[in-house]
């Protein structure tokens, strides 16, 4: 039997995750934070790092956004089969729910309404990045990741031939992440995506970014990589706000996807240490 859904239930959930998002750094993330000071052995990334964790600590003890870069909102949405959707269009929903997270919320507004007309701000940091999927079931999961234009900057795309293979992923990924070095105020989670065509490619890279920290690709081939990119990366001695140091990178995140037989799609969705997210189902 269907479920009957008004879209003006999503307005209130996605205010609220976009505030939590903002303020609140999950424990996955903190615990990483603690594990990298550990490693860490550069006095000045050392200090850098016991900062980030007192600033997140402070942000979510005050409910104040941990970074002043609260990002463009992207918003994904799981959605069940089984629900029919009445009232407002569901991108309308979306997008106030965004409007007044952002504005009750206090947070910086970043989206400009044009890219090359005017690039006047919108004033409301709508609209959000959405992406719509149809799941089993009647339940909406329902995850807003604000992403920094720092990281964003510096993420990539490219088609490599299928003859360059996994070296050839591995190479591309490690060129994107040197050439960045401190921009992307690390240190980093390194959101990789192979295979798909040119969007899809890239839109794994950024949901890879979900992913917790530590946890591996199922795949031993997908695990591996990981495994190397990660050391290889913080080989770099970027570390900590590009202060340098023995931590560059908390994790890397490979995700795959079939892909056409003349192709070999590779993106690099790079994550600044204020990994934000928030989720929840309805």
């Amino acid at each position: 039997m269907s479920r009957i859904m008004n879209t003006q239930e999503l307005i209130p959930v996605v205010r609220q995750l976009v505030m939590k998002a903002c303020y609140e750094l999950d424990d996955n993330v903190i615990d990483a934070y603690r594990a990298a000071l550990e490693k860490e052995e550069s006095p000045y990334s050392r200090d850098t790092l016991k900062l980030l964790i007192e600033n997140a600590e402070v942000a979510k003890r005050e409910q104040v956004a941990c970074c002043h870069d609260t990002g463009a909102c992207v918003v994904l949405l799981d959605i069940g089969q089984e629900i029919c959707w009445e009232g407002q269009p569901l991108e309308e929903a979306v997008n106030e729910g965004v409007r007044q997270g952002y504005a009750d919320g206090y947070l910086r507004k970043s989206m400009v309404a044009d890219p090359l007309d005017g690039r006047k701000n919108t004033g409301d940091n709508t609209p959000c990045i959405l992406h719509a999927h149809i799941v089993p079931g009647d339940k909406v999961h329902i995850t807003v990741l604000p992403k920094g234009g720092g990281s964003e900057n510096m993420s990539a795309f490219k088609n490599l031939i299928p003859a360059d293979g996994i070296e050839g992923v591995k190479q591309y990924v490690l060129d994107i992440v040197k050439d960045a070095g401190g921009k992307t105020c690390p240190p980093i989670i390194v959101g990789v995506g192979v295979g798909g065509t040119m969007d899809y490619c890239t839109y794994i890279a950024k949901k890879s970014l979900l992913r917790p920290i530590g946890q591996r690709n199922p795949n031993p081939l997908y695990a591996k990589l990981e495994e190397e990119l990660l050391e290889a990366i913080n080989n770099f001695g970027i570390g900590t706000l590009g202060m340098g140091g023995t931590v560059t990178a908390l994790d890397v995140h490979v995700e795959s996807y079939p892909c056409h037989i003349t192709s070999l799609p590779v993106a690099v969705n790079l994550q600044c240490h204020a990994s934000r997210h928030a989720d929840t189902t309805i």
